[in-house]
């Protein structure tokens, strides 16, 4: 499978950090440093093939709760980290392919809502009981319009509520050009591509495991 553009590549994690309200991606060796500071990541590193910057920086790094993601195999990045990296699950690089399909219909009882901040809009389904049941972002930049976080509770699942949160969003596209773009679980994955997505390219991830 060939490479992915590195400008697609740049284009999501630049997306993706206004989804999440993170700090915007800086030139590093080669790739992009997101200085996260949560929580659960202290910082990430994104490459859009390997080389020296990121076998660099693998050196360097000790602590946990560091990133380093490749728009690559797990393989590639396997090669290049010292055994302290922990490669993560597979992620799938995708690119929407077919037209959006319009707004879906809902199972009795479930209700839409969708709420707009800037660049970030966020879908949710509550179910008749009020609790949310399913949810989504995207944010839209000049180069990319960037899905993220869709997930439907475990009480909730096989009604269509993921392709509905899905079809919410691509609907408040602000620009049919802007290329839709996102990184899938290998659930996920199937998901959308009943939706008329396609596989760009892996996606892979490692961080140094924190110690019990």
């Amino acid at each position: 499978m060939p490479s992915i553009d590195p400008a697609l590549v740049l284009a999501w994690q630049t997306a993706h950090c206004i989804a999440r309200n993170a700090p915007a991606p800086v030139p590093d060796r080669g790739g992009w440093r997101v200085d996260t500071h949560s929580d659960k990541e202290t910082k990430r590193w994104l490459f859009a093939r390997p080389c020296d910057g990121l076998r660099e920086i693998a050196e360097e790094i000790t602590a946990p709760l560091h990133y380093l993601k490749l728009a690559g195999t797990a393989e590639e990045l396997r090669s290049a980290l010292p055994p302290r990296w922990e490669i993560q699950p597979a992620n799938y690089f995708m690119i929407a392919t077919a037209a959006a399909t319009g707004p879906r219909p809902l199972p009795p009882g479930y209700t839409l809502e969708l709420h707009r901040a800037g660049a970030v809009v966020r879908a949710c389904i509550l179910a008749p009981t009020g609790e949310l049941a399913a949810s989504g972002n995207a944010a839209q930049t000049a180069d990319a319009f960037v899905y993220d976080r869709i997930e439907t509770a475990a009480d909730h699942r096989r009604k269509g509520l993921g392709l509905s949160v899905m079809a919410a969003l691509s609907a408040a596209k602000q620009s049919a050009a802007t290329p839709q773009l996102l990184v899938a679980t290998d659930e996920g994955r199937s998901l959308y591509a009943r939706l008329g997505w396609t596989v760009l390219g892996p996606f892979a991830a490692a961080v140094i495991p924190t110690v019990e």
